[in-house]
């Protein structure tokens, strides 16, 4: 027999037109759909009602959405032989309430929502709070999650264990202590400018994490300051970046009549200096990608003015000589100009100066083998002309103790000592 189920239709003290008023409020300065507040609300009734009546209890909620009504109704299913009295009944108990009910239908009766209790009522409150701050964290989770690699503007609120928290208005964000650019501070109110890096969803919260010393904060930046790049004229081929101190980024142009560099640097150094302010004085060296390994090599050592580049494509190594006067600059403080040169172009670079150069390419002249580095013409002849750059077939050759700096991206704690100078230069930005 198909069961049916047969409800008493004695009407409930309704909590009114105010919990609708209440719900589309709440729905409005939340940003949340009224009907999942009132899907939250019916969850909770239900969760009150088994409290005060148990959980094997059937129970049915129902929110009437244009008047606030509510009706809760115990649901037993007509039975011979009652085992379960919370889920079940007798026919003749059952006729009583209809006179048509059949053995196997469901009878609903009707329950108070006063008989709830204090204890089921706060019970409701607490789940009808956490239903609504679930329903907020989906509409942060899915709102921010679009918007992560890009950048946001925010508030400073505070510190908490040196992470900075941050109003972005529809949510707080973090800007974790790793993240922060180093020796930069804010205070409570000041504005900032960051990169969303991650939207993450924990039991608690979601959490929004933002960077300012992410490689792609500087991309963003520029994407923000030059055209040209928004509108993927000029497209940024790799950047590298130790926050705080220096920033190499690898421009190229898919327009001849666009010049990479120059759109990025700006009218008298506008847009890069824009940038440079957003971080605080870090220096930024702009250049030319290229396919060539020998010319991006030197073009990644800049400022440095590179004499002679040999490059061994199999190890994927390069050996750059230099002038001894510009040894410390190629170098960079503590290693940093040579190692981020390498990261940028992904070879392994070792430097020598031109004085060592030149000494052991005499020795081995008058062993009989070549040079280390193929000789380059007299720059003194043609001042125009600038430093060679080309392969060096006995690059693998050269002796151990030619004293070389290793610029593989890891310090190597062997590695001879060089002077170490700051490396300020009009060649960079």
């Amino acid at each position: 027999m198909a069961a049916k189920t047969a409800k008493n239709k004695t009407e409930v003290k309704p909590i009114g037109r105010e919990l609708i008023t209440v719900i589309e409020q709440i729905g409005r300065e939340k940003g949340i759909p009224s009907e999942q507040i009132i899907s939250a609300v019916e969850s909770a009734l239900v969760s009150a009602a088994k409290k005060r009546y148990g959980l094997a209890e059937n129970i049915e909620v129902s929110l009437n959405r244009e008047t606030g009504k509510i009706e809760v109704i115990s649901l037993k299913t007509i039975v011979d032989v009652v085992v379960n009295p919370r889920s079940e009944l007798l026919l003749e108990e059952a006729q009583k309430v209809d006179s048509e009910a059949e053995m196997g239908d469901e009878i609903g009766s009707l329950i108070e929502i006063d008989d709830f209790g204090r204890i089921a009522a706060q019970t409701a409150k607490q789940i009808i709070f956490q239903k609504v701050r679930e329903a907020e964290w989906e509409i942060i989770q899915r709102d921010y999650s679009a918007r992560e690699g890009t950048l946001v503007n925010g508030i400073i609120l505070g510190q908490d264990r040196r992470n900075y928290l941050i109003d972005l208005g529809k949510t707080e964000a973090v800007l974790p202590m790793s993240e922060q650019i180093p020796r930069e501070s804010y205070r409570r109110g000041d504005r900032i400018k960051a990169y969303l890096y991650q939207v993450k969803r924990t039991p608690k919260d979601v959490q929004v994490i933002l960077s300012r010393a992410h490689p792609n904060f500087v991309a963003k930046l520029f994407e923000l300051e030059v055209p040209e790049i928004a509108e993927k004229i000029v497209e940024i081929r790799g950047l590298v970046r130790e926050p705080g101190d220096r920033t190499k980024i690898a421009v190229i142009s898919h327009d001849r009549a666009v010049d990479p560099v120059g759109a990025c640097v700006g009218v008298k150094g506008s847009r890069v200096q824009a940038v440079v302010r957003e971080l605080r004085g870090e220096k930024i060296d702009i250049i030319t990608w290229t396919s060539d390994p020998r010319i991006f090599i030197a073009e990644a050592l800049n400022p440095t003015s590179i004499e002679k580049v040999g490059v061994d494509e199999e190890k994927k190594s390069a050996l750059v000589v230099v002038s001894d006067q510009q040894l410390s600059l190629a170098i960079g403080k503590n290693g940093q100009n040579v190692r981020l040169a390498a990261k940028l172009t992904g070879w392994k670079i070792d430097i020598i100066g031109l004085m060592e150069y030149e000494k052991e390419k005499l020795e081995r002249e008058q062993d009989g083998p070549g040079p280390i580095v193929q000789e380059t013409p007299d720059s003194e002849s043609d001042p125009d002309q600038s430093p060679e750059i080309t392969t060096a077939d006995t690059l693998d050759e050269a002796s151990p103790e030619t004293p070389v700096v290793n610029t593989d991206t890891t310090t190597d704690p062997s590695s001879p000592t060089v002077p170490e100078t700051d490396h300020d230069s009009d060649k960079n930005t």
